[in-house]
C-alpha cells in the first residue's frame, strides 16, 4: 500500500493543528494569521476541539477581509485534498 503526501491530512487532526500553531506563533515559518486560521479551520472541520478555540482567538486579531481570505483558502484546500 502506497501513501501519498496528502494521506496523513485526511484524518491527521493533530498535524493540521500543528500547522496552525506553526503559522500563529512563527515557529519555523514567518507568522501568518491568515494561514494559521486556514489550518485551524480545517482541523476544526476534522473534529479538533482545540482548533476551534485557537481559531477564535486569532480571529479577534484579524480583519474581516483576512478572515474571509482564510476561509477561502481553507475551502480551496479542502476541494483539492
Amino acid at each position: 500500500m502506497s501513501l501519498s503526501f496528502r494521506e496523513p491530512f485526511k484524518s491527521g487532526r493533530e498535524a493540521l493543528l500543528s500547522l496552525g500553531l506553526m503559522y500563529s506563533t512563527g515557529r519555523s515559518v514567518e507568522p501568518n494569521l491568515v494561514e494559521a486560521h486556514k489550518w485551524f479551520n480545517i482541523a476544526a472541520l476534522r473534529g479538533c476541539a482545540d482548533a476551534i478555540g485557537l481559531r477564535g482567538e486569532i480571529a479577534r486579531e484579524m480583519s474581516r477581509a483576512d478572515i474571509a481570505d482564510a476561509q477561502r483558502r481553507a475551502r480551496d484546500w479542502l476541494a483539492t485534498h
